[in-house]
């Protein structure tokens, strides 16, 4: 789509510096010398000047911008955002611009853009830390025709990227086992194999467990519940409660999101299904891709909220949980 160009001013390159100064070198003889040909050089610099200043403001002007958000993001691990530039331009072609979502970032250089044409790229970027950015706009410069100078604008493009806490290699965490130990049934109403109990169908019951023989006899929809499974769940308790933290009990914090995050990544790529438990929000136990979105965009906007006294408490007290706070440092009991 197009979008409104904003000047963002002119930058003198080295090479530019160098140009000018050997221009005042050539004025200063030339004032000296009284030479003619020295007046016409010095004429023809200064015309190089101009003409290298107004071609490179046309030449950042008349752009379609599109932008694509990547998928998923994570903290400290490079990413990259594709781009699509057109030259809506009638006349002229388009060379040497330089593309970039922050100003000062590492730019991306197309050389050449052809009278209508377009042209895709990505560039490469990496987020310090997890939470919102925003990218407000798209910076292109150009150092068209001489390189004398870097005439800069830029683009409204309002891209926002969630960016999700850091993901460590391996989870090194304990979980607490608050049940039976090994694979078998543990006699609540769950997800599992065995049958627990049937009972009448209440609505948000999944249709999928409806037991069709029983109800063809009684001519009510009935509900099987099934047996959990332990080892299938893993309750995340993530306090969150620590009052205002800054330098190292910042990063303490920071590191303890990304111990959440990597555990619940694990354990649903195992097929668990996983709650997550802080102290202004829950997600109930799921499993699947959804889930795990669910929980990395709560982690990645997840702050310190101020202190609370009563202790998290899991939805499931016979599933093992993971007990994540700065006073227990990040291990559980």
């Amino acid at each position: 789509m197009k979008r409104r160009v904003v000047p963002e001013g002119i930058r003198i390159t080295k090479v530019g510096l160098w140009y000018v100064l050997l221009t005042v070198v050539v004025a200063v003889a030339a004032t000296n010398t009284g030479n003619n040909a020295l007046y016409m050089v010095l004429a023809l610099m200064l015309a190089s000047l101009v003409v290298s200043g107004v071609t490179s403001r046309h030449n950042v002007r008349s752009l379609g911008i599109d932008l694509e958000g990547p998928a998923e993001v994570y903290a400290r691990r490079p990413f990259t955002v594709p781009f699509e530039v057109r030259n809506e331009g009638w006349f002229m072609p388009r060379w040497l611009l330089l593309v970039a979502l922050e100003r000062d970032g590492q730019p991306r250089l197309l050389p050449y853009l052809e009278r209508r044409g377009s042209m895709r790229g990505s560039l490469e970027l990496l987020a310090p830390r997890r939470g919102l950015h925003r990218f407000p706009h798209l910076h292109v410069g150009s150092l068209f025709p001489f390189g004398f100078f870097r005439k800069g604008a830029r683009y409204r493009v309002d891209l926002e990227v969630l960016v999700y806490p850091e993901l460590f290699e391996a989870s090194t965490l304990r979980t607490e086992e608050t049940g039976l130990q090994g694979e078998g049934p543990t006699r609540r109403a769950a997800w599992g194999h065995e049958l627990h109990s049937l009972r009448a169908f209440r609505p948000g019951d999944d249709p999928r467990s409806i037991h069709w023989k029983q109800t063809a006899r009684t001519g009510e929809l009935i509900f099987m519940e099934r047996e959990a499974e332990l080892g299938r769940r893993l309750s995340i308790l993530f306090d969150n409660g620590v009052g205002e933290v800054s330098g190292e009990k910042r990063e303490r914090f920071e590191t303890l999101v990304s111990e959440a995050a990597t555990a619940a990544v694990e354990h649903l790529a195992r097929g668990f299904e996983v709650e997550l438990v802080t102290r202004l929000r829950r997600l109930p136990f799921r499993g699947g891709a959804p889930q795990r979105r669910a929980m990395l965009e709560a982690l990645a906007l997840v702050e310190p909220v101020e202190p609370e006294a009563e202790p998290l408490r899991t939805s499931d007290p016979m599933a093992p949980r993971l007990h994540l706070s700065l006073d227990r440092e990040g291990v559980a009991a």
